[in-house]
């Protein structure tokens, strides 16, 4: 295996890994490791160029040193993305990349991301201990996508209350993007809460389950943006507010667990600020997956119970941000910067 550093401003660490005999091509970003351990997921696509693999990476491992200092999990932010196709996994690429990570020292801990899941974080775990996400059987706290649809359905909630002056989803219209298993999750959340489902997705199996079990209109991905709806749940890739979409949008909030969901965080944060759209930052809302995580990493072992307390208080943790932004005049993105900043500044405790 070849491993190469990269030098970015502002990261810790970044660097690439080629492997010939597994076919691995990936990159491993560390942004910070100021408040603990970076931790962020591993990601499986077929980026079109290497250049966009690298760019995701930078931008996700930065989102995570956020989200982890805004929930106050005592870890950084650090992501993994390998160059391929979900199609051609193997066990001897999870291993490679089991090699890749365990180069890092610690100082990068991974986890599932979007085509990665149980099966193969344990082949990673075959080349290095730095795995989390694992079943509580294996000594893990299990999938950690269920705690990230419970704390975005909570903050869909928190977000319809700074808006509209109720938190009650009964009667509401949410709009899903995305029926990967945290949308479906989330959708499942909003459905028993008595609101109404439009929702749009790639995947006919999962358009189809939506329909049949939670009773879920469908429209196409590029019609979702001019559903008229009370929320816009983004729960696929990131990048979908817009100059193109976000005039469309005919929402009060937006609330979903995708992350970097704004294409330019200051100019299409402002954007929906001037169009009065609650927007809930992703990496606050969607932040239940790490906080899950961070209660495996704990000296005594995994804490269910713990875990649950903590991804509840997300709501509050939006209501600090909301409130930050009406004081300060100012988006809520930026708001929840400025809170993340803070504690990023702070002393380590």
């Amino acid at each position: 295996m070849r491993i190469t550093n990269l030098e970015v401003d502002g990261y810790e660490r970044v660097a690439r890994a080629e492997d010939a005999a597994s076919g691995l091509r990936a990159y491993i970003s560390v942004h910070s490791t100021r408040l603990g351990p970076s931790l962020g997921g591993m990601r499986l696509w077929p980026y079109a160029t290497d250049d966009a693999a690298l760019e995701d990476v930078l931008r996700l491992s930065r989102a995570m040193t956020y989200k982890s200092a805004v929930a106050g999990t005592g870890l950084g932010g650090g992501k993994a993305v390998i160059v391929a196709d979900p199609k051609d996994k193997s066990e001897a690429l999870f291993e490679a990349m089991g090699r890749f990570v365990d180069d890092f020292n610690g100082a990068y801990i991974t986890a599932e991301d979007v085509n990665v899941g149980i099966p193969d974080l344990r082949a990673v775990r075959r080349s290095t201990s730095h795995v989390t996400g694992l079943s509580v059987e294996e000594g893990g706290g299990g999938n950690p996508r269920a705690a990230t649809a419970l704390g975005c359905f909570l903050g869909v909630g928190a977000a319809l209350l700074e808006a509209t002056g109720s938190a009650e989803l009964a009667g509401k219209a949410v709009a899903v993007q995305g029926l990967g298993s945290v949308g479906y999750g989330l959708a499942e959340h909003l459905r028993r809460a008595g609101a109404s489902l439009v929702v749009a997705d790639v995947n006919p199996e999962r358009l189809a389950g939506a329909t049949a079990e939670l009773g879920a209109e469908i429209v196409s991905p590029e019609d979702l943006y001019d559903v008229e709806c009370d929320v816009l749940a983004p729960c696929a890739l990131g990048g979908v507010l817009n100059d193109e979409t976000i005039p469309r949008l005919r929402c009060a909030v937006v609330a979903g667990a995708a992350n970097n969901q704004l294409l330019d965080e200051h100019r299409h944060g402002e954007m929906l600020r001037e169009r009065a759209i609650t927007y809930a930052p992703d990496y606050v809302i969607n932040a239940g997956g790490v906080i899950n995580i961070s209660c495996e990493l704990r000296p005594g072992g995994y804490d269910a119970e713990l875990a649950e307390r903590r991804v509840h208080e997300i709501p509050k943790t939006l209501a600090r941000v909301f409130a930050r932004a009406r004081e300060r005049r100012i988006t809520t993105h930026a708001a929840a910067q400025e809170l993340a900043d803070a504690a990023l500044s702070a002393d380590p405790a």
